[in-house]
């Protein structure tokens, strides 16, 4: 491929001319035209550019005072909102620590409601709301009150919770579906556990994601709905345990979604 030829009429040839306004771009002078450059060549010009600078501030000076201000008070703002923030979160992380202890000895009353010393889950959730610690809390929370049968409790608090995680996203989808389950809305289970299998998918945990899918859907009579999914558990993951089971479980639903 030949090259454009580099002549005195190119583009990166032909002189600018540049305009005192600030404001307006540089235009290009034809072959024949001037190439002064009024900053540059002529020191009158840049004497008058200053003059009508120092002008500009006189006029609008209470103008450029207030934007001063403005942009002072948001940066302080914002350092003091982080800095209450930080503060916030350490406060909910000492009461958190507590917490898990007992959520993880199964102690689910203390964990959800503290011990008098230290906030439980509700709490931390709902007051520092926002913190990663309270974040973390309506995970927490989700599970405790999915293990004590509160399951609306356990929707709004797994709601709630969001994750750059990608596996504990799906978990907590996973769970979501769990709780509409217990209260029999299967189509709202079906589709929290569809999020949970394609959120990161992968071969470990979104056939497993997918078999609960299925079931709900078998809930709810679309057997036509649940052999789809159990075909994407035969066809795009070959390899995992469930492939059997699936095709078991597909061959039955055929049969109910042929009646």
């Amino acid at each position: 491929m030949s090259k454009i030829p580099y002549t005195r009429n190119s583009p990166q040839n032909r002189p600018q001319r540049v305009s005192t306004d600030p404001l307006q771009p540089a235009t290009h002078e034809g072959e024949f035209g001037s190439t002064e450059h009024p900053l540059l060549e002529d020191p009158d010009a840049l004497a008058i550019r200053l003059a009508e600078s120092e002008d500009f501030v006189r006029r609008n000076k209470n103008l450029l005072l207030g934007l001063l201000a403005v942009v002072v008070l948001a940066v302080v703002g914002g350092i003091g909102y982080y800095l209450w923030r930080s503060s916030q979160d350490e406060k909910a992380q000492t009461a958190m620590f507590q917490a898990v202890n007992y959520w993880e000895a199964d102690s689910l009353n203390k964990a959800m409601k503290g011990d008098g010393q230290y906030d439980g889950l509700t709490t931390i959730a709902s007051e520092y709301n926002g913190t990663k610690a309270g974040n973390l809390a309506n995970f927490y929370a989700g599970v405790a009150s999915l293990k004590q049968g509160k399951y609306q409790a356990a929707i709004d608090y797994l709601e709630d919770f969001s994750s750059n995680d990608l596996l504990v996203q799906a978990r907590a989808y996973s769970l979501l579906g769990d709780a509409n389950m217990e209260l029999n809305k299967y189509k709202e289970a079906a589709d929290f556990y569809d999020k949970a299998a394609n959120y990161n998918a992968n071969e470990y945990f979104s056939p497993e994601y997918l078999m609960k899918k299925a079931t709900a859907q078998e809930m709810a009579k679309e057997y036509s709905g649940a052999v789809g999914t159990y075909d994407k558990i035969i066809n795009d993951y070959e390899g995992a345990q469930q492939v059997n089971e699936a095709r078991q479980l597909k061959a039955r639903d055929e049969a109910m979604a042929g009646k």
